[in-house]
């Protein structure tokens, strides 16, 4: 992938079409948030190793019988996870982000899964680690959120992809739940997107091994530049998907495209992994709109 600042570039061009395209369509815009949720759901319980396919998890938030049995708590993560994402989308553009609307949104996350923690920072005494890594203190979790708000509030001149990087990245660092600090780390980053008038973005469960490379290479030397990466893209992504149904294109898998364009499939699956091209991923298949 380009370096940050050419990333950056596109997405402000990608920012600029997207606000002239998006003008008399919310309700369009509406749908395709609607119809995101069950993909930012599946992706965010399977990073956790939930084993609920994206049509499983369909069907629990459609209220369809599901053919295997599976637990309380994976039917419980699929159907709150829902509600934040769907929270998110009414509430991030009219309320500053605060502590407290961190605990709602955890609150709302593990509602009967555990609800001795659900709507709560760690007490003292609740030491958690992730892999090598031992979370903050307990005692320092209200103040190191209230630094990162702070932190990110100050930088509103910089650039978006490092912005959501830091905070992302700051905010597992600190991991200030007892459980649950993945999910709402990544809705966390859509809240704040949505406010910055950008999209929201779907981190997906097949990029989970350089998404923990992120994480190893901040807790050791505060590196940010994997992350970045990962947010440049799945901006880039969410920027394309919108633009073809907005603009009003055709949308077809990639592989056909390439068959009509003459193209090499594999490069272009290679461009579109890059996001040098508008092509996005939806509900695990490539497309791209002409």
């Amino acid at each position: 992938m380009a370096n940050v600042t050419q990333v950056l570039g596109r997405i402000k061009r990608l920012q600029q079409r997207y606000l002239k395209a998006s003008v008399g369509k919310e309700s369009l815009l509406k749908i395709i948030y609607e119809s995101e949720v069950t993909e930012q759901v599946y992706n965010s319980n399977a990073i956790e190793n939930s084993t609920l396919t994206l049509d499983e998890t369909d069907k629990i938030l459609q209220k369809i019988d599901l053919d295997r049995f599976i637990s309380e708590r994976e039917l419980f993560e699929a159907k709150n996870l829902a509600r934040v994402v769907e929270y998110i989308d009414q509430k991030a553009k009219n309320a500053e982000l605060t502590l407290d609307v961190l605990m709602l949104m955890h609150q709302m996350l593990i509602s009967n899964i555990r609800d001795d923690i659900a709507g709560r920072f760690r007490n003292d005494g609740e030491w958690v680690r992730v892999g090598a890594h031992i979370a903050a203190d307990p005692k320092d979790v209200v103040r190191l959120l209230q630094e990162m708000v702070i932190e990110y509030k100050l930088s509103s001149e910089e650039n978006i992809i490092k912005r959501i990087a830091r905070l992302h990245l700051t905010f597992e660092h600190i991991h200030p739940f007892v459980d649950g600090n993945g999910r709402i780390g990544r809705v966390l980053n859509n809240y704040m997107l949505i406010r910055d008038n950008h999209v929201p973005i779907n981190i997906k469960f097949i990029d989970r091994a350089q998404y923990y490379d992120a994480f190893n290479a901040f807790d050791k030397n505060g590196d940010t530049k994997i992350m970045e990466q990962i947010v440049g893209r799945a901006l880039s992504n969410s920027y394309h998907k919108r633009l073809a149904y907005l603009e009003g294109k055709s949308i077809i898998k990639l592989a056909d495209f390439a068959k009509q364009s003459k193209q090499s499939h594999s490069n272009l699956l290679n461009k579109a992994n890059r996001q040098t091209i508008e092509a996005f991923w939806e509900r695990g298949v490539w497309k791209i709109g002409v």
